[in-house]
């Protein structure tokens, strides 16, 4: 039926296939929102909370570490937990598009072609 199209058939499919990786992408997009990752620092003294995206959500810090004459240690120990946090996060979305990705015979740590 196709035949005298020759690789439009083949054209199709391969459109069908990035629309459907199009919307994949889209839904990991969107996980990435909802994942949370924790970064701790001066033995979870200072915690740091961030979506897979690395956008930070949260910081709890134990009251414990308020000395004035310590402040720089603070500052340090909040910096330390929020950039682990963000460590974290960007593992977790390398991993969360390597599931999207697998499949689809991409290279490894290919960005997305759609965002």
């Amino acid at each position: 039926m196709l035949k005298g199209l020759g690789g439009l058939g083949d054209m199709a499919k391969m459109m069908k296939a990035a629309q459907e990786m199009q919307g994949k992408m889209e839904e990991a997009q969107e996980a990435l929102d909802r994942i949370t990752v924790t970064g701790e620092s001066g033995a979870g003294l200072v915690k740091a909370t961030a979506t897979a995206k690395g956008d930070l959500t949260g910081l709890d810090i134990d009251p414990t570490i308020f000395n004035p004459d310590e402040k720089e240690v603070v500052e340090d120990l909040i910096l330390a937990a929020i950039k682990d946090a963000q460590a974290k996060a960007a593992e977790r979305m390398q991993q969360e598009m390597a599931k999207v990705t697998e499949g689809l015979g991409l290279p490894a740590g290919m960005a997305n072609p759609f965002g």
